[in-house]
């Protein structure tokens, strides 16, 4: 699996962390595409360019890191095909993929503590999407990205 992270000054210390957690496993190739210090930069560029590789397939999942994991997540989330989540939980990490296919994970490297952080990171690549009940809301999900959605209540 391909994983490309991004980060902005806020995120970096956590991302050095994440990274070397991803290097213990042998089945996932990083990229790293985030700044390489604390020095101030814009998260939009970073959190853009991932959700795009991730659409495109040059990435099979993103992970996105800055301070709180918002300002990622709303930039990553505007991107048709991309269902990126905010996790602060390992319970989160989980649902996310099992029920969402979360393909982007946004974590706060200054609200989530490095071992919760690390304990979300392995949920989330752990945990296989459900599908059944859940490919429905995805089904909708995708005919909102491609503005097809009439609305209405399955």
């Amino acid at each position: 699996m391909k994983i490309m992270i991004g980060n902005d000054h806020g995120g970096y210390k956590l991302k050095l962390s994440i990274i070397e957690r991803l290097k213990e496993r042998p089945d996932i190739e990083v990229i790293d595409i985030g700044c390489d210090s604390e020095d101030i930069v814009r998260y939009p560029f970073y959190a853009a360019k991932i959700a795009q590789a991730v659409a495109d397939g040059t990435a099979d999942r993103g992970i996105l890191v800055c301070s709180t994991g918002i300002g990622m997540s709303i930039v990553a989330n505007r991107h048709a095909g991309i269902r990126a989540t905010l996790c602060t939980s390992t319970y989160a990490g989980k649902m996310s993929r099992s029920h969402n296919d979360s393909n982007v994970l946004c974590l706060g490297g200054r609200v989530t503590g490095l071992f919760e952080a690390l304990d979300i990171l392995d949920a989330w690549l752990d945990t296989e999407f459900e599908g059944g009940r859940h490919g429905i809301s995805l089904g909708i999900i995708e005919q909102i990205d491609a503005g097809t959605f009439a609305g209405g209540e399955v």
